[in-house]
């Protein structure tokens, strides 16, 4: 479970990032290049996004085995939390 700093984080970051957060949320795990096509933001925003969010160690990168050339990204279940700082099981309200 995610601390409550960390929960306050992800309230500060940019709407951005928390676009990001939520596309990766609703779609699963993907790439940034398929992030940018969910998410109609740049490249350089959604890296940035992503740079962030991993920060925070709220998304993991991983290696995308279909092209090793790029990365696959996916929220850390470690974490367990949603883009308006709630934990998953505290905001069934």
């Amino acid at each position: 479970m995610a601390t409550q700093s960390e929960l306050e984080d992800i309230d500060d970051l940019p709407p951005s990032a928390k676009l990001v957060f939520k596309v990766l949320e609703y779609k699963g795990a993907l790439t940034q290049k398929q992030i940018v096509e969910e998410s109609m933001l740049s490249a350089r925003t959604v890296r940035y996004a992503l740079e962030r969010l991993e920060e925070l160690g709220v998304v993991e990168e991983d290696v995308y085995f279909a092209d090793a050339r790029q990365n696959l990204y996916e929220i850390n279940e470690a974490a367990d939390v949603t883009a308006d700082g709630c934990e998953a099981q505290n905001c069934a309200d």
